[in-house]
């Protein structure tokens, strides 16, 4: 009996742990990840406000945020510089009566300010005139037999229209070249009165000119300016005495180079 309730209790035991095993409850799944992408956006750009002066006007003197940085289409300029005009008198000739007589003309170099006014069509294209007058002493040298002979002096008028390309728009340093064309009038002429020379008379004359030179923006609206023009001029004349039997004639290449350094204002 007591082998059957062993026997028993086994069978028991043997049925009820897999009932035991399937009643346990099972894990529980693993929580699904979820991934959330927040969108991406530009970090903000600082702004930069330039503002004008407190006082809300630009002082003659100054670099102001409204102050435009070099030279550019419809610019106008006013120039006061110091002028060195050089005669080249690179090929003269001298007759007396209608002979040839040997001998040269030279004419002295002088300084004297000008006045210049230019505006800009383009950014790149220009045209200024120049009004100027210097004062120049003539002579003739190297005449046989009598060496040097003063003939008198003379103011010359030579407005100038030039045509120029600027190189580097709206730079503070800005090169350009130019054409042109002068023409020159000869004005308060004085004769020397040494016998020879009584009655002078000097032609009006003109030619065409080439010029190189820049601007540069020194602060606010003032600009510095540097140039170098070559004219190209035939000059003749003519001196007498007082009783008009001596007539000397002088034909000259005058082709001065002329020189200018000087500030300029834009309006």
């Amino acid at each position: 009996m007591k082998f059957n309730a062993f026997a028993l209790a086994a069978a028991v035991g043997a049925v009820a742990t897999p009932a035991f095993a399937q009643t346990a409850p099972a894990a529980a799944p693993a929580a699904p990840q979820v991934m959330v992408s927040a969108p991406m956006t530009a970090a903000p750009v600082p702004s930069v406000n330039i503002h004008a002066p407190a006082s809300g006007h630009c002082g003659l003197f100054q670099t102001c945020a409204n102050t435009r940085i070099g030279l550019g289409k419809g610019d106008f300029i006013v120039r006061l510089s110091a002028l060195g005009v050089l005669p080249e008198d690179r090929d003269s000739s001298l007759s007396l009566n209608g002979a040839h007589l040997g001998g040269r003309v030279k004419t002295t170099r002088q300084v004297m300010p000008e006045l210049t006014f230019e505006y800009f069509f383009t950014d790149n294209l220009s045209v200024d005139l120049i009004a100027a007058s210097t004062r120049h002493e003539i002579a003739a040298e190297g005449v046989p037999g009598l060496g040097k002979v003063d003939v008198g002096s003379a103011w010359v008028l030579p407005p100038t229209v030039t045509f120029a390309w600027h190189f580097r728009p709206h730079k503070r340093f800005n090169p350009y070249v130019g054409v042109g064309a002068t023409l020159a009038w000869f004005h308060n002429i004085s004769p020397a009165n040494n016998g020879l020379t009584q009655k002078v008379n000097i032609g009006v004359t003109g030619g065409p000119s080439v010029n190189v030179g820049f601007d540069y923006q020194v602060v606010g609206n003032w600009f510095f300016n540097f140039d170098v023009k070559q004219m190209f001029m035939r000059v003749h004349a003519w001196a007498q005495d007082s009783a008009e039997t001596t007539k000397i004639t002088a034909h000259d290449s005058l082709d001065p180079t002329v020189v200018g350094a000087g500030i300029e204002y834009r309006f």
